[in-house]
């Protein structure tokens, strides 16, 4: 069960009781639910019965128990406990399952992973000032909001920088708009489309533009164009390439992803030896591809790690990455609702920091005599499913996603 169905789950569970006369208050539009906090009890946590004590007339902690014992008999949902002033805390099924919904869902949807339908009903029309921080925000607001299924408009107040179209950037009219989209800080002056584009191409000078929020300074400089692990956009195009290398390694050893339980197997390998002769894409991620020709595995030789500390190793890598990868929807939604581009490049940049953490503790290609195995087909499509959310989240971005680095 991922966020996105936890929060559908929660809101049937509300509208369920208002149709049975045991909650008597509006059922919202929507349920947020939120990863657990350090120290929280167990997965996920919603503050819905505090919402609607009020308008229920009822203690938060009534609320929260007729709740509760309509969302505990869903399946996927383990545990559901009330804590606090009336906050329902969610445990999940087993994760391995979950796993395996999130990670089929990613492979179904593709690109397409995490857009739905939940703002179907809005209308937006955006009004820019024509300057092109507010262009390229303008317009990767409308993609997000449209991914959401909200139906968008974009205007300027004068006719557009012809410039901006090589930036990915088109305005349907111009003039004076309904609702202006306030709070993008200009860039420097100086720094046109036309200037931005030839110092650093259409891609760095996207990111450079959305990264950082949008009260905030765009930073705009040479680092944007660094090939090394120091530079975030960088790291996050080759966690894409290097996902995509594994699929083309693992075709070459004859055997293709399987979205099995992460950490089934106690003699799951926790081998970081010599790479396969298949295995020629670099891994390295602190300098550039063309100076990384050596493996990123590294360690003891795989008939050395058959203890089943390898598997606590395992989930310890795994556990990041598929969260993040679970939450990318709700990112995504979250980056649309508050009109927000940042959210989502941070979202990237974590999803690749936890892609190499993974990849490098437990390599999902075989090295040296190993065969392929399940553990092998398992990591491969966690690895396959980060490459995809990075590919879509800089579809998102307007920024290209290259196979190769």
């Amino acid at each position: 069960m991922t966020p996105a169905d936890l929060s559908r789950t929660v809101l049937h569970a509300v509208r369920r009781a208002v149709d049975e006369d045991a909650l008597r208050a509006p059922v919202p539009a929507r349920v947020r639910v939120e990863r657990t906090r350090p120290g929280g009890s167990g997965d996920y946590a919603c503050a819905v019965a505090l919402q609607l004590a009020g308008p229920a007339a009822l203690p938060a902690l009534e609320v929260a128990r007729i709740l509760r014992e309509r969302v505990a008999a869903e399946p996927g949902v383990g545990r559901v406990e009330i804590t606090g002033p009336g906050f329902l805390s969610f445990t999940l099924d087993a994760p391995a399952a979950g796993d395996r919904t999130v990670l089929a869902a990613v492979r179904e949807q593709g690109l397409a992973y995490g857009h739905g339908d939940a703002l179907r009903d809005e209308i937006h029309q955006f009004h820019h000032a024509r300057e092109v921080r507010a262009a390229v925000t303008a317009q990767t607001v409308r993609r997000l909001l449209t991914a959401q299924g909200a139906r968008v408009r974009t205007s300027c107040a004068e006719p557009p920088d012809p410039d901006w179209a090589r930036l990915g950037v088109t305005v349907d009219a111009h003039g004076t708009p309904p609702v202006p989209l306030t709070g993008i800080r200009p860039v420097p002056a100086g720094a046109t489309a036309g200037e931005l584009l030839e110092r650093l191409g259409p891609d760095a000078a996207r990111w450079g533009l959305l990264r950082a929020a949008g009260h905030d300074r765009a930073a705009l400089g040479p680092e944007l164009l660094v090939q090394g692990e120091a530079n975030p956009l960088f790291r996050v195009r080759y966690a894409h390439a290097r996902a995509r290398a594994l699929t083309r390694g693992a075709a070459a050893l004859g055997f293709t992803a399987e979205a099995a339980p992460y950490g089934e197997s106690s003699t799951e390998p926790a081998a970081r030896g010599a790479s396969p002769a298949a295995n020629t894409e670099p891994a390295a991620r602190g300098a550039s591809p063309a100076a990384n020709t050596e493996p990123a595995a590294r360690g003891a030789s795989p008939a050395a790690n058959t203890e089943p500390a390898a598997t606590t190793a395992y989930d310890a890598a795994a556990r990041p990455l598929l969260d993040l990868i679970a939450d990318h929807p709700g990112v995504l939604l979250a980056g649309a609702r508050h009109r927000a581009p940042d959210r989502v490049a941070r979202q990237l940049e974590a999803v690749a920091h936890a892609f190499f953490d993974f990849h490098d503790s437990c390599p999902p290609l075989p090295a040296g005599d190993e065969k392929p195995s399940a553990a092998h087909r398992a990591r491969l499509a966690i690895a396959e499913a980060a490459g995809t959310v990075l590919a879509g989240g800089l579809s998102l971005l307007g920024i290209r996603a290259p196979e190769h680095l």
